[in-house]
C-alpha cells in the first residue's frame, strides 16, 4: 500500500514538474530531461510512471483540470451560512477566471493547453469533459439564484451559463495578455452578473 501511495504521489509531482515548465517556457519546453529535474526524480522514474509523453501531459491536464474544478466547488462548501446566489456566482467565476496572482501559473499552463487540444483528440476530451463540469456548476447556481428569486425567472440557465464560462475564460487571455487587469477584469464579471439580477424581485 505505501508503494501506491509514493507512486501517485510521484506522478501528482511530474504533472505539477509539467505544468511549471509550460508556464515557464511554453508546452515546446517539455522534455523528458527537464521534466525529471524539475520534478527531482529520474528519468526512469519519469518512465515508469509514464509510457509516452503524451500520456504525461493527459494526466497533466487532467490534474489541473481537477484542481480548478475543486476551488471553485470549494468555495461554495466553504460557505458556512447561506449566501446570496451573485456572491456565489461572483466568487466561482473569478476562481473559474484564474485572476489572481496565485492563479497566474495555471492560466498560462491551462491556454496552453486549450492551444494544443485541436492536435489531440485525448487532450480536447479532457477539456470538454471539464468544461462540461463548469458549465453544470454555473447552471445549477444561476438555477439557484431563481429559485431564491435574485436571478430573473425568464433567463435559461443554460444560455447564461455559456455565455458567463466564455466570459471568465476570455477574461484570463485578456489579463495574461496585458488587456485588463485583474480588478477590470473582475468588475467585468460582475456587471455581467449584476445583469442577472436587474429587477429580479419585481418580476418574480
Amino acid at each position: 500500500m505505501p508503494r501506491q501511495v509514493d507512486y501517485e504521489d510521484r506522478r501528482r509531482r511530474i504533472a505539477e514538474a509539467v505544468c511549471t515548465l509550460i508556464a515557464r517556457s511554453g508546452m515546446e519546453a517539455v522534455s523528458l530531461r527537464d521534466v525529471a529535474a524539475q520534478a527531482n526524480v529520474s528519468m526512469g522514474a519519469v518512465q515508469r510512471c509514464f509510457r509516452t509523453k503524451q500520456d504525461m501531459l493527459l494526466f497533466a491536464l487532467e490534474h489541473i483540470s481537477q484542481h480548478v474544478s475543486e476551488r471553485a466547488n470549494q468555495r461554495i462548501a466553504a460557505t458556512s451560512t447561506p449566501q446570496a446566489a451573485s456572491t456565489l456566482l461572483s466568487h466561482t467565476l473569478a476562481e473559474l477566471a484564474l485572476l489572481d496572482e496565485e492563479s497566474r501559473t495555471q492560466a498560462h499552463v491551462w491556454l496552453a493547453f486549450i492551444t494544443h487540444a485541436p492536435a489531440s483528440e485525448k487532450l480536447a476530451a479532457v477539456l470538454h469533459d471539464t468544461y462540461a463540469k463548469l458549465h453544470g456548476l454555473i447552471a445549477w447556481l444561476i438555477r439557484y439564484g431563481q429559485d431564491t428569486q435574485e436571478i430573473l425567472q425568464h433567463l435559461d440557465p443554460d444560455r447564461e451559463a455559456h455565455t458567463l464560462l466564455a466570459l471568465a475564460d476570455g477574461l484570463t487571455v485578456h489579463v495574461l495578455a496585458g488587456h485588463q487587469s485583474p480588478a477590470t477584469a473582475l468588475a467585468t464579471l460582475q456587471r455581467h452578473i449584476d445583469h442577472l439580477l436587474e429587477n429580479a424581485s419585481d418580476r418574480g
